[in-house]
């Protein structure tokens, strides 16, 4: 039987990762995959998370399951962290600890699919190649809204806002809560407003994808667009990720909160949530929750954190500016001005597939087929060597 099993393609961005780990060239540079990279081109662990590990291992060890939603001490840090400290008057919270941002992605998913069978999740355009496949798994229909106006490289705002008004009441919206759309590109603080009030108007349940907090220009303003949704005191969905502020990706440390207009309705979502994850993973891992937890309690760790994580978002907006200001000085056809706009680690560059083609094929450089990159991944090591094939490949084509 297994024979007959078909070879599936490498998935759109880690398959590149695969593609460049086998390449022999020594002076490959890997700008595809959404990992923070310092200015040695490797991915560190952080101080604080070091000092977390080594308070837990001398602690007492506990290797029992957790329960179905996780850590509560957990979910109870993260939803502060979230929401803001006065969370808990805002209203009624569901939610669960899960493994990874996608965990808490996939949970809402098989929420939505068992509760709200007929609605439909609308998606940005563009959005993560991961974001449809989650919710086609689920059995989640999906459909997208306007989001980037390729002419300006800004935010296709206004089609944004027409695109909602003819959503039907009942379906679901998927935003992005900062630095995380592959664009670069964030609402600002008067047009997440605009995009409450529209969502509210047409009956829409929103769903915050929030995996970069604190990237963009700080913990609490990268929070405006999910703390605005919860301050206008509707239904709302957030997915968070610890993998890129606290540098966790291998330990899989993401959460699902769901707020809720009573404390009926929470914990009937709660039932849900609970049910959908015994189905799935039955219960989370505790180690890297147990991180975050000890961090986010403890005043000198979570001060410790903080200026790392400041230094990580100062190193991102430092590379944009050398990269706009070594592509200007180097002649490349184009104005490039718009990458220092963006926030967080990503940019639509403006390449084509064709010259993104051309970047792996001669020069190493590895980038997604949209032309997105990390900015991350750029150092003061490789940034000219980087320009350099930018502006050959862009002048070929010019």
């Amino acid at each position: 039987m297994l024979e007959t099993v078909d070879l599936a393609p490498r998935d759109a961005i880690l398959g590149l990762t695969v593609a460049f780990n086998e390449d022999p060239r020594s002076e490959k540079v890997n700008l595809s995959v959404g990992v923070y990279q310092d200015e040695h081109g490797k991915t560190p662990t952080l101080g604080s998370v070091v000092e977390a590990e080594n308070i837990l291992a001398a602690g007492p060890s506990n290797k029992a399951y957790l329960p179905i939603s996780g850590s509560p001490g957990y979910s109870e840090v993260v939803q502060e962290l979230v929401f803001g400290p006065e969370y808990q008057t805002a209203g009624h919270l569901a939610g669960a600890h899960t493994p990874g941002g996608t965990g808490g992605l996939r949970v809402a998913a098989d929420f939505l699919h068992a509760n709200f069978p007929q609605a439909t999740v609308w998606l940005s355009e563009p959005t993560w190649p991961n974001h449809p496949s989650v919710f086609a798994a689920a059995e989640v229909p999906t459909k997208t809204y306007p989001y980037f106006d390729q002419q300006t490289n800004s935010l296709a705002f206004e089609q944004m806002l027409a695109a909602i008004e003819k959503m039907p009441a009942g379906d679901v919206i998927l935003l992005h809560g900062c630095c995380h759309n592959p664009t670069g590109i964030d609402p600002t603080a008067k047009e997440w407003q605009q995009i409450v009030q529209a969502v509210a108007k047409r009956g829409l349940l929103p769903f915050l994808d929030f995996a970069y907090q604190g990237f963009g220009d700080g913990l609490d303003e990268d929070a405006a667009g999910v703390r605005e949704f919860r301050n206008a005191g509707g239904d709302l969905i957030v997915c968070s990720s610890f993998s890129k502020n606290f540098g966790l990706y291998r330990e899989r440390v993401g959460a699902l909160s769901i707020a809720c207009a009573t404390n009926d309705a929470a914990t009937a979502v709660q039932s849900q949530i609970n049910r959908a994850i015994r189905a799935n993973y039955s219960n989370p891992p505790a180690h890297g929750a147990a991180i975050v937890e000890t961090i986010l309690r403890d005043q000198n760790l979570r001060e410790t954190w903080e200026k790392e994580l400041s230094a990580m978002r100062d190193r991102i907006n430092g590379m944009r500016q050398q990269l706009v200001d070594s592509l200007e000085a180097k002649g490349v056809p184009g104005d490039y001005s718009f990458i220092t706009r963006q926030r967080g680690m990503f940019s639509f560059s403006g390449l084509t597939k064709d010259q993104v083609e051309q970047l792996r094929e001669q020069y190493a450089i590895y980038i997604v087929g949209s032309g997105r990159i990390n900015v991350a991944g750029l150092t003061p090591a490789n940034i000219d060597r980087v320009t350099e094939a930018i502006g050959a490949v862009v002048s070929k084509s010019a």
